[in-house]
């Protein structure tokens, strides 16, 4: 991967080549940033571009046997470590390394979640286990095929159960020679402060809008565009009933519980509505300041909003939220599903009407 196919990022990427061409190039770097920043990839073309033997001031040549063996994520200095669960397939990373390198390659940009599905997974729950500081311990004391640098990027890193996070601890402190960790985080505030201390952050941007309507769909994106019809419907209905009395949309909020609550659907894409849900009543309250800018929302989330976003106010959202949120962790608990969603669609009737 070139830093010519990532999207936007312009400042990230020259800060990036820079490094390489001052040779100021950190041991332990960790990009931080939201979902869909392009995180992944700037750290692959990162590597590439280390790697590259003709690089420009720009960008890897892309033609040299280095940058070929890069794109087709099969460079034998290159290695990663991403969230797993553990099945018949295997249970540490290069189990998976097949997918891995299919997922890469043809979504470019994808989400945790668009992974787990990718595994035919229904959980939230991987992990990067024990077993695999072994794994990276082992790849990175083997010689260099290159004598360049010897490549790690660990994707989610916050994903490390307790054991691997100490022992790649001990790896930060003394890296075996020519070695670069790279590590792809959302959330630092679950990492190790001791871990967070040996790396050299590096902030990496959400996207503008017009960015992001560049960058091709992802399941989660497709997801996110059914999840916002299921969360107009709620909220219509809801509003319907408890301003008009509108009893047909009474009617018709059982039946959205009731598909809600399909088998079909599945706990985890119930849990992950609901957390939607909660993410677009923060982004209502939010518009009420008055700030576009301060917005994190599709377009058509947006025009929902414009209309929709006076109905959140400081009267109602911390119980909607609330509701959201206990509704969610009903569903965890394998609580009925068909009674929790009417539930809740009772209590946004309610709620809307403050």
């Amino acid at each position: 991967m070139q830093f010519r196919d990532i999207i936007g990022q312009a400042y990230i990427k020259q800060q990036l080549r820079l490094s390489v061409q001052k040779k100021h190039i950190a041991h332990a770097q960790m990009l931080v940033g939201p979902e869909g920043s392009g995180k992944l990839q700037l750290a692959i073309a990162y590597a590439q571009y280390i790697a590259c033997a003709n690089r420009t001031e720009e960008d890897s040549c892309g033609v040299c046997p280095s940058c070929l063996q890069y794109q087709q994520l099969q460079h034998p200095d290159l290695h990663f470590a991403y969230p797993i669960v553990k099945s018949d397939a295997g249970d540490t990373c290069d189990d998976f390394s097949r997918s891995w390198r299919e997922i890469v390659l043809d979504k470019h940009y994808f989400t945790l979640d668009d992974w787990y599905r990718y595994l035919g997974v229904e959980t939230k729950q991987g992990m990067i286990y024990e077993k695999e500081s072994a794994e990276i311990l082992r790849k990175l004391s083997l010689k260099s095929f290159g004598n360049g640098y010897k490549v790690m990027i660990i994707w989610h890193p916050e994903k490390m159960n307790g054991a691997c996070a100490n022992k790649l601890l001990k790896l930060l402190e003394e890296p075996p020679e020519q070695t670069l960790f790279l590590l792809v985080c959302e959330h630092p505030e679950e990492l190790l402060p001791t871990i967070l201390s040996r790396v050299q952050q590096i902030r990496v941007p959400q996207l503008s809008a017009e960015e992001k309507a560049l960058k091709p769909k992802s399941d989660q994106d497709e997801q996110n565009e059914q999840f916002l019809q299921s969360f107009i419907a709620l909220m219509r209905r809801a509003w319907l009933v408890g301003h008009k009395r509108d009893y047909a949309a009474l009617q018709e909020l059982r039946t959205w519980s009731a598909e809600m609550a399909d088998a079909k659907v599945g706990r985890e894409q119930q849990k992950a509505f609901l957390q939607y849900a909660q993410r677009q009543v923060r982004e209502n309250y939010i518009r009420n300041f008055g700030n576009p800018a301060l917005n994190d929302q599709t377009e058509p989330e947006a025009a929902f909003s414009a209309n929709f976003a006076p109905y959140i106010h400081s009267g109602n959202v911390e119980q909607i939220m609330a509701e959201l949120d206990r509704a969610e962790q009903q569903i965890a608990q394998n609580g009925n599903a068909k009674i929790i969603f009417f539930d809740l669609c009772l209590q946004m009737i309610v709620l809307i009407k403050k």
